[in-house]
Protein backbone atom coordinates (compact mmCIF):
# COMPACT_ATOMS: atom_id res chain seq x y z
CA UNK A 1 0.00 0.00 0.00
CA UNK A 2 1.20 3.50 -0.84
CA UNK A 3 0.14 6.96 0.29
CA UNK A 4 0.04 9.65 -2.40
CA UNK A 5 -0.32 13.40 -1.98
CA UNK A 6 -3.13 14.90 -4.04
CA UNK A 7 -2.37 18.26 -5.66
CA UNK A 8 -4.62 20.78 -7.32
CA UNK A 9 -4.17 22.46 -10.72
CA UNK A 10 -1.89 25.07 -9.14
CA UNK A 11 0.39 22.42 -7.63
CA UNK A 12 -0.73 22.94 -4.03
CA UNK A 13 -1.47 20.03 -1.71
CA UNK A 14 -5.16 19.19 -1.58
CA UNK A 15 -5.23 15.99 0.46
CA UNK A 16 -4.00 12.41 0.40
CA UNK A 17 -5.13 9.18 -1.18
CA UNK A 18 -4.24 5.52 -0.55
CA UNK A 19 -3.27 3.19 -3.39
CA UNK A 20 -3.39 -0.51 -2.61
CA UNK A 21 -3.18 -2.86 -5.58
CA UNK A 22 -2.14 -6.50 -5.51
CA UNK A 23 1.26 -6.94 -7.17
CA UNK A 24 3.45 -9.86 -8.18
CA UNK A 25 6.05 -11.37 -5.88
CA UNK A 26 9.41 -9.64 -5.90
CA UNK A 27 11.10 -12.76 -7.27
CA UNK A 28 8.84 -12.93 -10.34
CA UNK A 29 7.76 -9.31 -10.91
CA UNK A 30 10.58 -8.38 -13.31
CA UNK A 31 10.03 -11.47 -15.45
CA UNK A 32 6.28 -10.85 -15.51
CA UNK A 33 6.62 -7.21 -16.62
CA UNK A 34 9.28 -8.15 -19.15
CA UNK A 35 7.01 -10.73 -20.76
CA UNK A 36 4.16 -8.22 -20.81
CA UNK A 37 6.31 -5.64 -22.61
CA UNK A 38 7.57 -8.24 -25.11
CA UNK A 39 3.99 -9.28 -25.80
CA UNK A 40 2.90 -5.68 -26.36
CA UNK A 41 5.80 -4.96 -28.71
CA UNK A 42 5.25 -8.21 -30.59
CA UNK A 43 1.57 -7.40 -31.09
CA UNK A 44 2.51 -4.05 -32.64
CA UNK A 45 4.39 -5.82 -35.45
CA UNK A 46 2.36 -6.09 -38.64
CA UNK A 47 3.93 -9.33 -39.83
CA UNK A 48 3.28 -8.42 -43.49
CA UNK A 49 6.85 -8.87 -44.83
CA UNK A 50 6.79 -11.26 -47.77
CA UNK A 51 9.27 -12.52 -50.37
CA UNK A 52 8.80 -14.71 -53.47
CA UNK A 53 10.05 -18.26 -53.72
CA UNK A 54 11.36 -19.63 -57.02
CA UNK A 55 7.90 -20.99 -57.80
CA UNK A 56 6.34 -17.52 -57.35
CA UNK A 57 8.83 -15.40 -59.32
CA UNK A 58 7.57 -14.46 -62.80
CA UNK A 59 9.31 -16.20 -65.72
CA UNK A 60 11.87 -18.97 -65.80
CA UNK A 61 9.58 -21.63 -67.22
CA UNK A 62 12.03 -22.66 -69.95
CA UNK A 63 15.37 -24.33 -69.42
CA UNK A 64 17.93 -21.56 -70.18
CA UNK A 65 20.31 -23.80 -72.11
CA UNK A 66 20.81 -27.45 -72.83
CA UNK A 67 21.89 -29.82 -70.10
CA UNK A 68 25.19 -30.96 -71.60
CA UNK A 69 27.91 -29.74 -73.89
CA UNK A 70 28.17 -26.09 -72.87
CA UNK A 71 30.77 -26.51 -70.16
CA UNK A 72 28.56 -24.62 -67.75
CA UNK A 73 26.80 -25.80 -64.65
CA UNK A 74 23.41 -27.30 -65.35
CA UNK A 75 20.46 -24.92 -64.86
CA UNK A 76 16.76 -25.69 -64.98
CA UNK A 77 15.44 -22.14 -64.57
CA UNK A 78 16.69 -18.56 -64.56
CA UNK A 79 14.61 -18.01 -61.42
CA UNK A 80 16.75 -20.28 -59.26
CA UNK A 81 17.78 -18.67 -55.94
CA UNK A 82 21.40 -18.91 -57.12
CA UNK A 83 20.87 -16.25 -59.82
CA UNK A 84 20.07 -12.52 -59.58
CA UNK A 85 16.32 -11.97 -59.87
CA UNK A 86 15.58 -15.46 -58.69
CA UNK A 87 13.53 -16.63 -55.75
CA UNK A 88 14.46 -16.14 -52.09
CA UNK A 89 15.42 -19.09 -49.92
CA UNK A 90 13.72 -19.14 -46.51
CA UNK A 91 12.58 -15.52 -46.88
CA UNK A 92 9.91 -13.95 -44.65
CA UNK A 93 6.26 -14.73 -45.25
CA UNK A 94 3.18 -13.09 -43.67
CA UNK A 95 2.86 -14.34 -40.12
CA UNK A 96 1.53 -13.42 -36.69
CA UNK A 97 3.98 -12.40 -33.97
CA UNK A 98 1.35 -12.57 -31.22
CA UNK A 99 2.51 -14.00 -27.90
CA UNK A 100 0.16 -15.72 -25.50
CA UNK A 101 -0.34 -14.40 -21.98
CA UNK A 102 -3.39 -15.16 -19.91
CA UNK A 103 -5.70 -12.48 -18.58
CA UNK A 104 -4.70 -12.80 -14.93
CA UNK A 105 -1.04 -12.41 -15.80
CA UNK A 106 -1.71 -9.35 -17.95
CA UNK A 107 -3.69 -7.64 -15.22
CA UNK A 108 -1.13 -8.56 -12.58
CA UNK A 109 1.65 -7.14 -14.77
CA UNK A 110 -0.28 -3.87 -15.14
CA UNK A 111 -0.82 -3.52 -11.40
CA UNK A 112 2.81 -4.38 -10.69
CA UNK A 113 4.08 -1.85 -13.24
CA UNK A 114 1.80 0.88 -11.88
CA UNK A 115 2.80 0.29 -8.27
CA UNK A 116 6.47 0.14 -9.29
CA UNK A 117 6.14 3.71 -10.57
CA UNK A 118 4.14 5.04 -7.63
CA UNK A 119 7.06 7.14 -6.37
CA UNK A 120 7.20 8.91 -9.73
CA UNK A 121 3.44 9.47 -9.77
CA UNK A 122 1.71 12.79 -9.16
CA UNK A 123 -2.01 12.65 -8.35
CA UNK A 124 -3.87 15.79 -9.46
CA UNK A 125 -7.40 16.81 -8.60
CA UNK A 126 -9.52 17.72 -11.65
CA UNK A 127 -6.59 17.70 -14.06
CA UNK A 128 -7.31 19.96 -17.04
CA UNK A 129 -10.98 20.49 -16.17
CA UNK A 130 -10.45 24.26 -15.93
CA UNK A 131 -9.35 24.50 -19.58
CA UNK A 132 -11.94 26.26 -21.69
CA UNK A 133 -9.99 26.24 -24.95
CA UNK A 134 -7.09 24.08 -26.16
CA UNK A 135 -3.81 25.63 -25.02
CA UNK A 136 -0.51 23.77 -24.90
CA UNK A 137 1.13 26.39 -22.69
CA UNK A 138 -1.37 25.69 -19.91
CA UNK A 139 -0.28 22.04 -19.84
CA UNK A 140 3.46 22.78 -19.79
CA UNK A 141 3.02 25.41 -17.05
CA UNK A 142 0.91 22.99 -14.99
CA UNK A 143 3.57 20.27 -15.23
CA UNK A 144 6.23 22.72 -14.04
CA UNK A 145 4.03 23.67 -11.08
CA UNK A 146 3.74 19.95 -10.27
CA UNK A 147 7.53 19.67 -10.12
CA UNK A 148 8.05 17.91 -13.46
CA UNK A 149 10.99 19.22 -15.46
CA UNK A 150 10.41 20.28 -19.04
CA UNK A 151 11.53 17.79 -21.67
CA UNK A 152 10.99 14.71 -19.52
CA UNK A 153 8.75 11.91 -20.76
CA UNK A 154 5.38 12.20 -19.05
CA UNK A 155 2.38 9.87 -19.14
CA UNK A 156 -0.86 11.67 -18.28
CA UNK A 157 -3.68 9.37 -17.18
CA UNK A 158 -7.22 10.72 -16.99
CA UNK A 159 -10.55 9.03 -16.58
CA UNK A 160 -11.94 10.20 -19.91
CA UNK A 161 -9.79 12.50 -22.11
CA UNK A 162 -11.75 15.53 -23.28
CA UNK A 163 -11.26 16.96 -26.80
CA UNK A 164 -9.85 20.17 -25.30
CA UNK A 165 -7.27 18.28 -23.24
CA UNK A 166 -6.39 16.02 -26.16
CA UNK A 167 -5.78 18.96 -28.49
CA UNK A 168 -3.73 20.75 -25.82
CA UNK A 169 -1.34 17.81 -25.49
CA UNK A 170 -1.07 16.42 -29.02
CA UNK A 171 1.73 18.82 -30.06
CA UNK A 172 3.97 17.83 -27.13
CA UNK A 173 6.32 15.06 -28.29
CA UNK A 174 7.40 13.88 -24.84
CA UNK A 175 3.92 13.83 -23.30
CA UNK A 176 1.34 11.11 -23.88
CA UNK A 177 -2.31 11.16 -22.84
CA UNK A 178 -4.13 7.92 -22.12
CA UNK A 179 -7.43 6.86 -20.60
CA UNK A 180 -7.38 5.10 -17.24
CA UNK A 181 -9.04 1.96 -18.63
CA UNK A 182 -6.49 1.63 -21.47
CA UNK A 183 -3.25 1.34 -19.52
CA UNK A 184 -0.35 -0.70 -20.84
CA UNK A 185 2.88 -1.84 -19.23
CA UNK A 186 5.21 -0.28 -21.81
CA UNK A 187 3.89 3.27 -21.36
CA UNK A 188 3.92 2.94 -17.57
CA UNK A 189 7.58 1.90 -17.55
CA UNK A 190 8.75 4.12 -20.41
CA UNK A 191 7.69 7.47 -18.92
CA UNK A 192 9.89 9.40 -16.50
CA UNK A 193 6.86 10.68 -14.59
CA UNK A 194 3.21 9.76 -14.29
CA UNK A 195 0.46 12.35 -13.81
CA UNK A 196 -2.81 10.75 -12.72
CA UNK A 197 -6.05 12.58 -12.14
CA UNK A 198 -7.87 11.69 -8.93
CA UNK A 199 -10.84 10.40 -10.92
CA UNK A 200 -8.52 8.23 -13.05
CA UNK A 201 -6.98 6.75 -9.92
CA UNK A 202 -10.43 5.65 -8.79
CA UNK A 203 -11.03 4.13 -12.23
CA UNK A 204 -7.72 2.25 -12.05
CA UNK A 205 -8.68 0.79 -8.69
CA UNK A 206 -12.06 -0.27 -10.07
CA UNK A 207 -10.90 -1.66 -13.42
CA UNK A 208 -7.62 -3.26 -12.40
CA UNK A 209 -8.55 -4.30 -8.87
CA UNK A 210 -7.68 -7.72 -7.52
CA UNK A 211 -9.00 -10.61 -9.58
Amino acid sequence: MAQCVVRDWQGQEAGEVKVDLKVAKETSSLDLMHRAVLRQQAHSRQGTASTLTRSEVRGGGRKPYKQKGTGRARQGSIRTPLRPGGGIIFGPKPRSYNLAMNRKERRLALRTAFMARIEDTVVVKDFGDSLKVPKTREITDALIRLGISSGSKVLIIVSSPSPILTRSIRNLETIKLIAADQLNVFDLLHANSLVVSQEALATIKEVYGDD
